[in-house]
């Protein structure tokens, strides 16, 4: 099993945060089998104020590029994606159109 750590920011507005935590306690069910489709075993979001924070254990065979077309063939996770993006924004540092940003691990025990 392999562990990732991405970040990713909220747009700074107290409703739609509140609607984003909402719409991630009963996440959609397709959205949840494509993510375990794509070889994550375990995903945790955590969040302080605007700021997101995702763990993402993986299988071996797990790639992100495989992810990405498995997601942008998949209608139904191209219409959650598009509903994020209204409460999401990217991070310092992120690229044009870049959601999630792997972290890099500079410290375990």
């Amino acid at each position: 099993m392999r562990r990732f750590a991405l970040g990713l920011d909220l747009i700074d507005d107290e409703a739609l945060i509140a609607e984003y935590d909402a719409y991630h306690r009963d996440v959609w069910p397709e959205i949840r089998d494509s993510i375990r489709d794509a070889g994550v075993a375990n995903m945790e979001i955590y969040r302080f104020a605007n700021r997101l924070f995702m763990v993402m254990e993986v299988n071996e065979s797990f790639t992100f590029e495989e992810k990405a077309d498995m997601d942008a063939s998949n209608a139904k996770v191209q219409e959650w994606e598009q509903l994020m993006w209204k409460y999401q924004q990217a991070i310092p540092g992120a690229k044009k159109g870049e959601k999630w940003v792997l972290m890099n691990k500079i410290f375990a025990l």
